[in-house]
């Protein structure tokens, strides 16, 4: 069984792929999920279903829940009585899959392998980080995130999506391409204005293309809007990127 939560919550064995329509299901296969082959504590699923709604038998709610998904996933073929998916263990459930199953994991191994190829194998990497992004359908975790525990996974993923994105830019720059980012670039600084690293590739870049007084343009801009809306400075780096841009530095 694959899960993907890079958008709504989606599960499918490579032949079909399907939703689930009870929001309590999905929330708990999503728990699971996030922590395959691991126990997940009855406490902390009963925290991420119910809040701090008291119920009065949250442990017999939380087992006819189960009950519930097991069934789910039995009718679309995902659990039989010779290979429990589902399993409890301990005082908690247990998904037992492996890592690979969850596309969450395998977007953040895609993206590490090829940030760490955008040096020397500019080309390799834009192609990983391309295929890593192209998992994304959405929002992460996008119908579960109503909970703590899911909410703050939703912000971390997110997080780490627009990182994946700088690096991309990177290894598209590190390849010639600086022409191909700069709308693009744009378009992220306009919607992210205090991700500096943004706006440093979009300096880069429009220097690269022969467009120097834009790219200290953008350096500006960017001075102001931190300066009136977060009360900070450029970083080091950006500023130095600035000074490189001034001075024609041939390393840019």
């Amino acid at each position: 069984m694959y899960i993907s939560i890079l958008g709504p919550l989606l599960i499918g064995d490579g032949q079909r792929t399907v939703g689930l329509r009870a929001k309590k299901i999905r929330v708990m296969l999503t728990m699971l999920a996030l922590n395959p082959g691991q126990v997940v504590a009855f406490d902390e699923l009963i925290d991420e279903l119910w809040g701090e709604v008291p119920l009065k038998n949250t442990r017999n709610a939380l087992q006819a829940n189960v009950k519930r998904m097991r069934k789910a996933l039995a009718e679309f073929g995902f659990e039989d009585p010779d290979q429990t998916l589902i399993r409890t263990v301990d005082n908690g459930y247990m998904l037992d899959v492996p890592e690979e199953a969850l596309d969450a994991h395998r977007f953040l191994r895609m993206a590490e392998k090829g940030a760490g190829l955008a040096g020397q194998r500019p080309h390799e990497a834009r192609d990983l980080l391309r295929q890593s992004l192209a998992m994304w359908r959405g929002p992460a975790l996008l119908d579960v995130s109503d909970g703590p525990r899911c909410r703050a996974v939703a912000l971390r993923l997110d997080e780490q999506r627009k990182s994946a994105r700088e690096d991309l830019i990177e290894a598209q720059l590190q390849a010639g391409e600086a022409g191909v980012v700069v709308a693009e670039l744009k378009q992220l600084l306009a919607q992210y204005p205090e991700r500096e690293r943004f706006s440093e590739q979009l300096m880069i870049a429009l220097y690269r293309c022969g467009r120097q007084s834009e790219a200290i343009d953008i350096f500006h801009r960017t001075r102001k809007w931190l300066d009136e809306e977060l009360g900070l400075k450029p970083s080091r780096r950006l500023h130095s990127t600035y000074q490189a841009i001034l001075m024609q530095d041939p390393s840019l």
